[in-house]
């Protein structure tokens, strides 16, 4: 037998062959803790479009996006929402919700070449009140309204479609280095736009 071949029959496989399993399910582990916490707990989506200037930069903001809130039902008028997209369901968008059940929506209907306005009432449990939206929708729209797809082109959207919400943009980890770029959505603070990102 050579020298070799000596070396290799001397060498602990067994040891190598115990790490390197080891070391391959600590990182399966590690990846999927990262997934379940970016899926249910909260992660981070660029944001691209014109539909929520000028809270939203048009070249794109990094957000922190809650995905506990939706869940619990801890969504309100005002909050900015990433949602599944009602005309492309491959599509997210973010939108604000302007209304809940039971409250009453005023919008233009088209903006940009008429002051023509139109009220809807969000559906209540209450079965005295007409409403236009049917119970479990919310009612949202774009901050700007002459470039934004929302609730006046495909109606009420259902709370299921709600994600996630968002609570924070510009995460100085992510974007800058010092923390004075955060920034944080107060309730009906003028603010968002669509998610140009696919699932």
């Amino acid at each position: 037998m050579s020298g070799f071949a000596r070396r290799l029959g001397g060498m602990p496989w067994r040891e190598f062959a115990a790490s390197a399993f080891s070391g391959t399910f600590l990182l399966a582990q590690a990846l999927c803790a990262i997934h379940v916490v970016n899926a249910h707990v909260f992660s981070f989506a660029l944001l691209r479009g014109a539909s929520m200037l000028p809270t939203v930069n048009l070249a794109g903001d990094v957000v922190v996006v809650d995905r506990v809130s939706p869940r619990l039902g801890r969504v309100a008028n005002g909050d900015a929402v990433l949602l599944i997209s009602p005309k492309d369901p491959r599509k997210l968008v973010v939108k604000r919700v302007v209304g809940m059940e039971g409250d009453a929506v005023t919008f233009l209907v088209d903006p940009g070449n008429s002051d023509a306005s139109k009220t809807v009432v969000v559906s209540s449990w209450d079965p005295l009140i007409q409403a236009d939206v049917p119970q479990g929708h919310v009612w949202v729209q774009g901050d700007n309204i002459y470039a934004s797809r929302d609730s006046r082109e495909f109606g009420p959207v259902p709370y299921g479609l709600i994600t996630g919400k968002i609570f924070c943009r510009n995460p100085g980890l992510l974007l800058y280095l010092h923390l004075s770029e955060l920034t944080f959505f107060y309730p009906f603070a003028p603010e968002f736009i669509e998610v140009r990102m696919h699932i």
